[in-house]
């Protein structure tokens, strides 16, 4: 019986054809490839950037505000049977009226505040740093006095230099500031809109994104989509939810101990403490050198607050409201909050958390994709029989991306 010949594979064939990392790492190449002659091109780009700076900041308002409100439109639809838009007419009629509680109420006391505060600010800096030279001999803070010094002295030049030009650009900054307010207006017009079909619709969005992928492709895509929804989800619901408390607990803690300013330094501890691990600790630096100003008795109260607020939220408060959600190392989150700060500034450092945990979705779910497709487990006396089963081996190169996404997933 004649038997068939096996064709013989060069190595070429064997480690470049047949792999399929380096089949994906030649896609990605191309794929890059792409977008840099696209960015080449900016009559392209620059009607697309005008119409995400319009859009974006009303988009990212109904965002955050579908994150915070969904659960609740949820639980009253599905549990209680309410009417889904009687549910939203509510929270909106109810949102109004904390908008204008705050703008009659809140608003002309923090305004004070922080007119006060800025007024006095050089006084309090110059005193926190006369204590700190006077009680560490020698220390750095005077080379810092020196160089805070020099900055300021700087600014004010550039400042006077840019006087003399001040007449001639006056128009193109009347257009800037027109070009400002026209987009606040619009954001706080058209956010409304968006949150409102965000809520009313917003849930079978990933439902609908399927219908433009394949069918057999639709179930790995809705899960993917559903995980990603979620991280994001319990990441924006939680963090604000925790610094609404640390802003209240702050201003509460100032207030008892009878520091000025506790209203503002509360809320700007709130708006800092979403930077994670490290917004508290700077927005201590405010309430240090206001506490230094008045007297060391006072700096040692706020000190107090501090390390009270520090254990009620460490201990309490964030373990009930975000628990283990994102599953991320601490040390991983440093490493984010640097990369993306250092790349992205601000914005980085604030959605550098939730973009990491969508792309850890993402490269979840390829390398269980993965795992199913080649040996990876194979010989692994842990898994199930049917991961036991004989698959073509994809190359060293294909195992050594395996391992490395595995150790990526763990993070």
């Amino acid at each position: 019986m004649k038997q068939s010949r096996q064709p013989v594979r060069s190595w070429f064939s064997n480690w470049f054809l047949n792999n399929k990392a380096v089949v994906s790492l030649i896609i990605l190449l191309l794929i890059l490839l792409n977008l840099f002659m696209l960015s080449k091109l900016p009559w392209l780009w620059s009607p697309l950037k005008g119409v995400a700076t319009l859009l974006g900041i009303p988009i990212m308002i109904a965002g955050v505000g579908y994150y915070l409100l969904n659960p609740l439109v949820d639980r009253l639809e599905n549990q209680f049977h309410v009417n889904r838009l009687i549910t939203i007419a509510v929270v909106f009629i109810l949102i109004l009226g904390l908008i204008i509680w705050g703008v009659v109420t809140l608003i002309p006391i923090v305004q004070a505040q922080v007119v006060s505060l800025l007024a006095n600010w050089p006084r309090y800096w110059s005193h926190l740093e006369d204590f700190l030279t006077q009680w560490v001999p020698g220390s750095p803070f005077e080379a810092l006095h020196k160089q805070l010094t020099n900055f300021n002295d700087e600014i004010a030049n550039v400042l006077k230099g840019r006087g003399s030009t001040l007449v001639s650009t006056s128009l193109t900054s009347i257009a800037g500031v027109v070009s400002r307010v026209s987009t606040a207006l619009i954001a706080v017009i058209t956010a409304p809109f968006i949150l409102f079909y965000l809520l009313k619709d917003g849930h079978q969005l990933p439902k609908y994104l399927t219908h433009f992928v394949p069918f057999r492709k639709r179930a790995s895509v809705l899960r993917v989509l559903t995980n990603m929804n979620r991280q994001v989800s319990n990441y924006i619901r939680g963090q604000l939810t925790v610094a609404f408390f640390v802003g209240a607990m702050f201003a509460f803690g100032y207030w008892v101990i009878g520091l000025k300013f506790a209203l503002l330094l509360g809320i700007v501890s709130g708006i800092l403490n979403l930077i994670p691990y490290l917004g508290s600790f700077l927005a201590m630096v405010p309430a240090i050198t206001v506490g230094a100003f008045v007297s060391p008795l006072m700096l040692v109260k706020v000190l107090i607050v501090f390390v009270i607020e520090q254990t009620l939220e460490g201990r309490v408060i964030s373990p009930l409201v975000l628990g283990n959600t994102l599953a991320i190392h601490p040390v991983t989150i440093i490493f984010i909050l640097l990369a993306a700060g250092k790349l992205f500034g601000i914005a980085g450092v604030i959605l550098g958390i939730p973009g990491y945990a969508v792309i850890k979705v993402i490269v979840n779910e390829w390398f269980d994709w993965y795992r199913q497709h080649s040996d990876f487990d194979a010989g692994d006396p842990d898994s199930s029989p049917s991961e036991k089963q004989d698959v073509h081996s994809q190359g060293a190169a294909w195992k050594i991306v395996g391992g490395l996404n595995e150790t990526f997933i763990k993070l």
